[in-house]
């Protein structure tokens, strides 16, 4: 296959906020891997260390993330994300000069960026990777500002790859499918997920998987950590926590991991009767393929995940509550009488790799 596109060597390159933009990208780098093409990965910290696992054998890349600080307090979030903006638009700068670097030094032939908004050439074909063309802000002129700085980033790009179902029945809404779009063409790659859906055992009464930026993380583990020996049953609690060998003292009737590989978190899913999460978006896509039952608790001041948790109670594909008001016996039961239903989806598989690699020359 490389052949046919007059591609040999491809660098993926996901975003370091959570751990969803790497997970996100393992289809495309499994895909490129088994068609035969010498793919190079960029990233740090706990990204790279998940990604290290699932491809030993490829060429990781360091490549420093953008490293964005949340707050505490929801209130106080917009406005420390707009202190950073200088700091993030200085490495969109210094990313891109990593690129033009690289592109030579390693004969790169194509760039997958997922919403690194630096990794663009004009010696090379270089793809955008997003599902949010529409960036939810909780002011009108904030989203507004925030519109144009990432339409003015995405046209520097050759396509745009949007990580959703086309149709009406997609998950993004109003962030993947916006009422204007980018003038660089876009197409609607499906649903990127490691996972497939299979008949399993019943091993765990619920799975709650932590994930996302600090200091939300530990904040949601310690708001759930003391009320998990009341719940009776078998609790499996994953700590999103790839290359930490940090341990959490052992609670009855609850299996504590920092992290598993893919095989054993598809498995441990499948295994439940109800996930807990936060409602990014690469566990939405995975669930969505799974059709498991869900209780998304989106991570406060995040209006992305705010946004998606809201639409996809509303369209009954998933349950929903916010952290303030979280209490897990609570929602367990509320999950219990939602009347929960999936809807069909195209997914990117191996299959759609050629015609995806068209778009991008």
């Amino acid at each position: 296959m490389p052949g046919t596109f007059n591609i040999q060597r491809v660098l993926v390159a996901p975003l370091d906020w959570g751990l969803g933009h790497a997970t996100r990208c393992i289809p495309i780098i499994d895909a490129l891997n088994k068609q035969g093409f010498k793919v190079f990965i960029a990233a740090e910290g706990a990204q790279r260390a998940l990604l290290e696992k699932e491809f030993p054998e490829l060429t990781m890349l360091p490549l420093k993330g953008y490293r964005v600080r949340y707050s505490r307090k929801m209130s106080w979030l917009p406005f420390k994300l707009l202190a950073q903006l200088p700091g993030l638009l200085q490495t969109i700068a210094r990313e891109h000069r990593w690129l033009e670097q690289v592109v030579e030094t390693h004969a790169i032939d194509l760039v997958i960026a997922d919403n690194r908004y630096g990794l663009y050439s004009n010696r090379v074909p270089c793809v955008f990777m997003t599902h949010q063309l529409r960036i939810k802000a909780p002011y009108n002129w904030l989203e507004s500002l925030i519109q144009k700085i990432n339409y003015h980033y995405i046209e520097r790009f050759k396509t745009c790859w949007v990580p959703d179902d086309a149709s009406e029945n997609n998950i993004g809404g109003s962030l993947s499918h916006p009422r204007k779009l980018p003038r660089i063409p876009v197409h609607y790659i499906g649903l990127l997920t490691r996972f497939e859906a299979a008949q399993t055992e019943h091993r765990y009464d619920r799975c709650i998987l932590l994930s996302g930026p600090e200091p939300q993380r530990s904040l949601l583990e310690q708001q759930i950590l003391p009320g998990l020996t009341a719940l009776g049953g078998e609790t499996l609690l994953l700590r999103g926590k790839p290359g930490n060998d940090e341990k959490l003292a052992p609670i009855n009737g609850v299996r504590i991991e920092n992290h598993l590989s893919t095989t054993a978190l598809q498995a441990a899913i499948l295994q439940s009767d109800v996930i807990i999460c936060r409602s990014g978006y690469t566990t939405i896509m995975e669930l969505m393929v799974l059709q498991k039952k869900s209780i998304l608790i989106p991570t406060p001041g995040q209006t992305e995940q705010e946004y998606l948790a809201g639409l996809l109670k509303e369209k009954q594909y998933a349950y929903s509550e916010k952290q303030t008001d979280f209490r897990l016996p609570d929602a367990l039961r509320a999950s219990a009488a939602f009347p929960y239903q999936w809807p069909v989806l195209h997914r990117f598989c191996e299959k759609d790799l050629p015609d995806l690699l068209k778009t991008a020359l």
